[in-house]
């Protein structure tokens, strides 16, 4: 097995359980490694670290499997790790039942590069690093075993998978996709899943109980869902009682899906629901010319700052659509925001929204704060996985 030296003084993030080895941090490879091969992380006193997958064409040059000299990275570690991790959520109160959940969140569920959901008899997985491409045939195994899925469908299309020198992989490797639509049940309500072509992985896990909560906030008021995609948040303010919901997204493909959704749905007061296909960014400023007013207010925009060098661009397109957003509440209203970048921490994104309502000249205050569900975690060495936040915010009366 190849060795990979650390620089003098650059193994505190190592010790400190952070999977991620930098090439600035690397002194030496000993030994011939070829991407995604397994190479064995020493410090530059040459004691044992981790055993990481190396990966010779991008900035993070290898990601560590395991912390423990005596584990093994074979078949047997994959079919380990995937079990752990289907049966973490299998026990979770919250997902019991669940028709789409999450079951492997890349480094936070200890297998960094791999991300695996399931909608019903079908996963979706996705493969972004050298090292989960060497392993494929053994984690879609140890999905399929722990899982008894009828399909496996690989989404590898993700443009992150160029950083490694790898090229994006499409289709069906394990079972037979069904012929008819996949259709899952959220919340009480019937989704359309298109993991062909849909963004991400087919569909917005991470953001189901934050739907659910737009349920219980919707009641009664009259709500824009901006960004509105297949029209998740929009079902989910109607069935808890929204007098109406208008939908504004760019896609007519998706504005599409999400008129099917609506009708999967007969439950529903269809008549409550308007489309509007559109810029989000001029929606908004002819809506606030038109003095145009609702008592919930959705942001729920694509990613705007992939990395921190995006940060300012992205902060200046948060604050542009927040600004918009406060404008066009009644008194009392609530503004739903979310940042999904990895570039916007936490505090910033909070500053920013802040910086909005003062623009806008509303007294908000926070009624709730929003992240990923719990099958998203977020491991405590690797703060970067906590890539989704959100503020609901309500202004005074």
């Amino acid at each position: 097995m190849a060795e990979l030296v650390l620089q003098a003084n650059k193994e505190r993030s190592v010790t400190r359980r952070h999977p991620w080895i930098f090439a600035g941090s690397v002194a030496s490879v000993r030994g011939r490694a070829k991407p995604g091969d397994t190479v064995d992380v020493l410090s530059e006193r040459e004691k044992f670290l981790g055993r990481a997958a190396f990966s010779p064409h991008s900035q993070i040059r290898a990601r560590i499997w395991s912390f423990d000299a005596d584990e093994s990275i074979d078949h047997a570690f994959f079919k380990r790790r995937v079990a752990a991790s289907v049966a973490r959520r299998n026990g979770h109160p919250s997902l019991v039942g669940q028709q789409g959940v999450r079951l492997i969140h890349g480094e936070s569920d200890g297998l960094p590069g791999v991300i695996a959901d399931r909608y019903g008899s079908v996963v979706v997985v996705q493969l972004t690093s050298a090292g989960a491409e060497k392993w494929r045939d053994a984690i879609v195994t140890a999905l399929v075993q722990a899982t008894g899925c009828a399909c496996v469908f690989e989404r590898s299309d993700s443009e992150v998978r160029s950083l490694e020198g790898l090229e994006p992989r499409l289709g069906v490797v394990y079972g037979i996709l069904p012929g008819e639509q996949l259709v899952i049940m959220e919340n009480g309500i019937q989704m359309e899943v298109d993991v062909e072509r849909g963004h991400k992985t087919g569909f917005y896990l991470d953001q189901r109980d934050n739907r659910r909560l737009t349920a219980e906030l919707a009641k009664g008021r009259s709500v824009l869902n901006c960004f509105c995609y297949t029209a998740g948040f929009s079902l989910q303010a109607l069935a808890g009682g929204a007098t109406n919901v208008l939908s504004i997204d760019s896609s007519g493909p998706a504005l599409d899906a999400a008129r099917r959704n609506l009708d999967r749905n007969p439950s529903l007061n269809a008549s409550a629901a308007s489309w509007w296909e559109a810029d989000v960014f001029e929606a908004l400023r002819q809506l606030c010319a038109e003095r145009r007013r609702f008592d919930l207010v959705i942001l729920d925009p694509p990613k705007f700052a992939p990395s921190a060098a995006h940060a300012q661009r992205a902060a200046r397109a948060y604050k542009d659509i927040n600004l918009h957003g406060f404008r066009l509440l009644n008194p009392g209203g609530i503004l739903m925001s979310y940042s999904c970048s990895g570039g916007i921490g936490a505090e910033l994104f909070q500053s920013i929204v802040a910086g909005a309502a003062l623009d806008a000249s509303v007294d908000a205050r926070i009624i709730h704060r929003l992240s990923a569900a719990p099958d998203h975690p977020i491991g405590l060495a690797v703060p970067e996985g906590e890539y989704l936040k959100g503020l609901a915010c309500q202004v005074g009366y």
